[in-house]
């Protein structure tokens, strides 16, 4: 049977991937040796872009782990999940819980978590540009109506939550200062990740801050999110959390 240009393409990319894999017998040279070791020369080519790929997405897991780690664990990664679009902007976004899966210290989850902080940065890079509500539109809904409302968040936003100070971790990796001060005060953090307009932003949530802001996420009211955030946190600060808001611009819709 004839061989479709589509088989053909699948066939060879399987291979690609897949260094033990055999030499397709349509890639051809002066002989079998020299035909496998040029497929060889793309194997590695292709290697190291991917892994190029993932170290671009994930500079501060790399920074913490070391080249060696790194890249060891990149090579796994991708034996164990290619690529399955010819778009990369995108690749490596199961990395995060590969690492985790890696083993049971409490490095691998600490890495993990700084991993999920980058890999939400990317994803709201490319998200959807939206028109966030102002502070003038927040100013303006009176005092007894605000705890009926729902809103509505930007595409961007992720919300995160760890047992690692990951934001400081992550701030003191984008600064000159000394890494070390970001682990004189080790405890947990949550995250909010998002793009309004042009760059992305990682701010540090205060208490009750993760609660609150997944409860309005998941189409809760003002009043009924507080009440999650004081569950989740006795020094919640509303008007804290409300500025945070305001200020990130992440929020597009209000609802009744």
């Amino acid at each position: 049977m004839r061989r479709t240009h589509n088989a053909t393409q699948r066939s060879l990319a399987a291979a690609v991937l897949d260094a033990t894999a055999a030499t397709p017998p349509f890639v051809t040279a002066a002989n079998r040796h020299r035909a496998r070791s040029g497929l060889n020369v793309y194997r590695n080519n292709v290697a190291a872009s991917l892994l190029n790929v993932l170290a671009a997405r994930f500079p501060v897991v790399r920074a913490l782990a070391g080249d060696n780690s790194f890249f060891n664990a990149g090579r796994a990664f991708l034996a164990a999940h290619p690529p399955r679009s010819p778009v990369l902007m995108g690749y490596g976004e199961g990395f995060p819980e590969f690492v985790r899966e890696l083993g049971c210290a409490g490095c691998f989850r600490y890495l993990a978590d700084i991993a999920q902080l980058e890999s939400a940065r990317g994803r709201a890079y490319h998200a959807a540009d939206m028109e966030p509500v102002t502070a003038e539109q927040f100013a303006a809904i009176p005092a007894d109506r605000l705890g009926e409302l729902r809103v509505e968040l930007h595409h961007s936003v992720s919300l995160l939550s760890s047992r690692f100070p990951i934001v400081s971790v992550w701030q003191a990796y984008q600064t000159d200062r000394p890494v070390e001060t970001a682990f004189r005060a080790w405890g947990a953090e949550a995250a909010l990740i998002a793009r309004p307009f042009l760059d992305v932003h990682v701010r540090r949530l205060p208490p009750g801050g993760f609660a609150f802001l997944t409860a309005l996420a998941s189409g809760l009211t003002v009043s009924d999110a507080v009440g999650r955030a004081i569950q989740a946190a006795d020094d919640f600060d509303l008007p804290l959390n409300l500025s945070i808001v305001i200020e990130a611009n992440i929020v597009t819709t209000f609802r009744h």
